[in-house]
């Protein structure tokens, strides 16, 4: 059976598996309260390939509803809402990959392919240093562009970014055009502005009660909103600081590199800081999370765009720490490797789960403010 065939029967039995427990669920309705899955569930009386994925999508996985059910596992109708749902988010990234062979490489040897990739790249750049001289070389003063000309970064990693950005976008265009539908007008900046703040805030994965995630034990917490907030808020810091150094570039034609005390600096090291936290924080809570409440098979993605995060935040403020040192010239092949493996598969795994959960809660923002066309049918 070839890579299609498998994908294609996978994805099909997901959706069988989801199709059953959602009917299960909107019959019983224990859980309406909950998050923003079950309210969505209860306006369909049968559930598609597309309403799965959009509902896998909107499920954050705090597992509040796995051990409030009294159909999980062990009953015999074993009700498992987040690991089903798991697995068509799996599929999701597959489904809407772009190229779709890239999303299926990625979704079997994620941890591998971000490693190789970053470490390859990272070995091609320390290879073009010594081909032109030593690795090691005092005396530049911090200056990166001595090491890698600022026109050639700037057009290699702006060719990378471009082409993530555009395969982000056909993805997500991709998978709006598949779950929305017309319908009455709603109001834009609420709608837009409840998404913001369900994004901003992780509103859901405050476990539907606030108390948090359930962890591995049953027990409620809140480290995954923790961790995800170091994560999310350390990235977006990292993106304004050379957002900034940018405009401070091309505006003013102040050239890196910056002062410690600088704006740039000061945000890239405090992005640095989230990006050291929050991924080493998921890592953890990944090894100790319970298998029923996760697709096993997605670890391995999981655990790549983690390492990402962590080891570009570890070589970039040893860069900063060392900048003046001989050792720059390595330290930045290593960042810039590991970055340029970031961009390269930023549109494969967890951050394009992001984009799609992004899109799903807009979807419901939209759709609360309609008529339930399933009360409407039975009026």
């Amino acid at each position: 059976m070839s890579l299609a065939q498998e994908a294609e029967r996978e994805l099909e039995a997901n959706s069988a598996e989801a199709d059953r427990i959602l009917h299960i669920c909107n019959a019983c309705r224990y859980c309406e309260g909950f998050c923003a899955v079950f309210p969505a569930m209860t306006r369909r009386l049968d559930f598609n390939v597309a309403d799965t994925h959009y509902l896998a999508n909107l499920c954050h996985n705090c597992s509040a509803c796995l051990y409030a059910c009294q159909y999980a596992p062990p009953h015999e109708f074993g009700v498992n809402v987040p690991k089903t749902l798991a697995s068509i988010r799996r599929d999701t990234y597959i489904e809407y990959a772009f190229p779709k062979s890239l999303g299926k490489l990625y979704r079997r040897n994620g941890l591998t392919v971000a490693m190789s990739v970053s470490l390859g790249l990272a070995a091609f750049l320390i290879a073009t240093i010594m081909a032109s001289g030593s690795l090691f070389v005092p005396g530049l003063g911090a200056n990166f562009y001595a090491v890698f000309p600022h026109n050639t970064l700037a057009l290699v990693f702006g060719v990378v970014f471009c082409f993530a950005i555009l395969a982000l976008a056909i993805g997500v265009t991709r998978f709006w055009r598949e779950i929305s539908e017309p319908g009455k007008p709603v109001s834009i900046p609420a709608t837009v502005g409840e998404t913001a703040q369900n994004v901003l805030t992780l509103k859901y994965l405050d476990g539907g009660h606030g108390d948090g995630c359930n962890n591995e034990d049953d027990a409620f917490t809140h480290r995954r909103r923790l961790f995800h907030h170091f994560t999310f808020y350390g990235f977006m810091l990292c993106f304004a600081a050379t957002s900034v150094a940018t405009l401070y570039h091309y505006l003013w034609a102040y050239e890196a590199p910056y002062p410690i005390f600088s704006l740039p600096v000061i945000l890239g090291t405090l992005g640095g800081i989230g990006l050291l936290v929050g991924p080493a924080g998921l890592f953890w809570l990944n090894l100790r999370r319970n298998p029923k409440q996760i697709d096993e098979r997605q670890k391995s993605m999981d655990r790549g765009f983690i390492a990402l995060l962590f080891f570009i935040s570890l070589t970039g403020l040893a860069l900063l720490g060392l900048r003046e040192t001989a050792a720059m010239p390595l330290l930045l092949a290593l960042h810039l490797g590991f970055v340029m493996g970031l961009f390269l598969t930023l549109p494969y795994g967890k951050f394009a789960h992001g984009i799609f959960r992004t899109a799903a809660l807009l979807k419901y923002a939209i759709e609360k403010r309609r008529p339930n066309p399933v009360q409407a049918g039975g009026e």
